[in-house]
């Protein structure tokens, strides 16, 4: 039984990333409406009834906005941080709860799951590595900066999410409110391309067999950018960096 994974989406609008082993689905964030998750996980075959977990990162709309409604509709236990539970409704089932400590795996029957914090400005956000004993997945992003923490969580992994949110030159001439880009840039805030080219270059990437770069921002950068820098810091083609879109994620990938 392989481990696969694919994204229902992935930007500011929602997130979503299902992962796979055997018969163990879990989701990792919801970002998205009852509706649009239930049509985004029947592009990949899976129905609600279908997951075993979710797992959420932290308490931004873009990942949790849709958990609440989702989970109780389905009856899905949501594992999450102290600090990201504070955000859940009032009235939400806490038969459905699961604390979790951001240095401490846990297992999802039979997937074993290794959160790890990260820098950003959430109440205690996490980002997940995902394995089944022989392969390792690991996502990253919503960050505003690594750390040897979270390079160590992504080092000699099989496949790889990692952030490209902007494209510095991009996030400064464009739209955006000055705080805002001040908030996206600082230390707390989201990688750009260039951060997440020197992660991977940091990192043993020997194992490597999917580089997915994620959480683009549709303004502040473009997907050939992103692709550009990973590959660079990878020594790979750029047609090889696989990403991940808002409206279509991606599809199944097997490791």
């Amino acid at each position: 039984m392989a481990l696969r994974f694919a994204s229902l989406g992935s930007g500011s609008s929602g997130n979503g990333l299902v992962v796979e082993r055997g018969r163990t689905r879990v989701l990792m964030d919801c970002g998205f409406t009852l509706g649009d998750t239930a049509f985004r996980l029947g592009r990949l075959g899976l129905a609600p009834t279908d997951l075993a977990a979710i797992l959420v990162t932290h308490e931004h709309t873009d990942h949790l906005g849709g958990v609440a409604r989702f989970a109780r509709r389905h009856a899905i236990v949501v594992h999450l941080t102290r600090g990201t539970a504070l955000a859940l409704p009032v009235d939400f089932p806490a038969s459905l709860v699961r604390l979790i400590d951001p240095h401490a795996t846990f297992e999802v029957d039979d997937l074993l799951v290794d959160p790890f914090p990260v820098p950003h400005d959430a109440r205690e956000p996490v980002q997940y590595a995902f394995s089944d004993g022989a392969v390792r997945l690991a996502v990253a992003t919503d960050l505003g900066m690594s750390t040897p923490h979270v390079e160590e969580k992504l080092t000699r992994c099989d496949a790889l999410v990692l952030e490209c949110n902007h494209d510095p030159d991009l996030l400064a001439g464009g739209s955006y409110p000055r705080m805002l880009k001040e908030r996206i840039s600082g230390r707390f805030g989201h990688l750009d391309n260039a951060a997440a080219a020197g992660i991977a270059s940091r990192i043993d990437a020997s194992r490597l067999k999917h580089v997915v770069a994620a959480h683009l921002s549709k303004e502040n950068n473009r997907p050939d950018l992103a692709r550009a820098a990973l590959a660079g810091a990878l020594g790979c083609e750029d047609s090889w960096i696989g990403v991940a879109g808002q409206e279509d994620g991606f599809d199944w990938r097997e490791v």
